[in-house]
């Protein structure tokens, strides 16, 4: 369990304090806005309304106490990048910001944020890939050159065993677990059968992914 400051709750603060709160995470919301405020209510261990532009503010938070601090405001970047400034200053030790460009992002790097997050851009890039093939059901980017993907079955892979395919020696790729009706199987062995009724989580580099499933 780890203590959030969480600051900005717009939509994906607000997602975020949602989530944090399902993982079990101590979390202190904080926004201008007092309806936005009220809304986390339920969501978060302690909410206050106020400024965090404002130093005697942020610094009456105790920022120094929490492990993480998530800077998700997204509609005044200069709030953001002060915010982001003013944390690092009063010993937060570590902030993540919400950038909505490349250029956002290293105004923020250059002041004092530990990591960015693109919601929008992240979000486009997962849309993109998910809907443009009738094969793919999910995609998680770990680095600019290797992925994990839940994929379709081939056809001419069915009713065959991992190491009938040997598709980590012929394509490069790693069967890291099966899904079957909605639950999943990490115990990928030898001798498992693949079934047409099975998706697939697959690692490994994109373009070797990419030439393996015909993407």
């Amino acid at each position: 369990m780890k203590s959030v400051l969480l600051i900005g709750l717009g939509r994906f603060g607000k997602h975020a304090a949602i989530k944090l709160h399902e993982l079990g995470h101590q979390v202190m919301a904080i926004d201008k806005r007092e309806n936005r405020v009220d809304e986390v209510l339920p969501y978060v261990t302690n909410a206050q309304i106020g400024d965090c532009t404002e130093e005697a503010f942020l610094s009456s938070l105790g920022v120094r106490n929490f492990d993480l601090c998530l800077v998700t405001i997204g509609d005044d970047f200069q709030n953001s990048l002060e915010t982001t400034s003013l944390l690092k200053e009063l010993g937060a030790p570590m902030v993540v910001s919400r950038a909505s460009n490349d250029v956002h992002a290293k105004f923020l790097l250059r002041n004092g944020a530990d990591d960015i997050v693109y919601p929008e851009k992240q979000l486009a890039a997962w849309t993109a890939i998910r809907y443009s093939s009738d094969h793919i059901f999910d995609y998680i980017e770990l680095d600019g050159e290797y992925a994990i993907f839940e994929i379709s079955v081939p056809d001419n892979w069915v009713g065959h065993t991992v190491a009938q395919l040997d598709v980590r020696k012929k394509h490069h790729i790693n069967i890291m677990a099966m899904k079957h009706d909605g639950r999943l199987s990490m115990d990928i062995l030898p001798d498992t059968v693949i079934s047409a009724q099975d998706t697939m989580l697959v690692l490994g580099r994109n373009r070797d992914i990419q030439k393996c499933f015909h993407i």
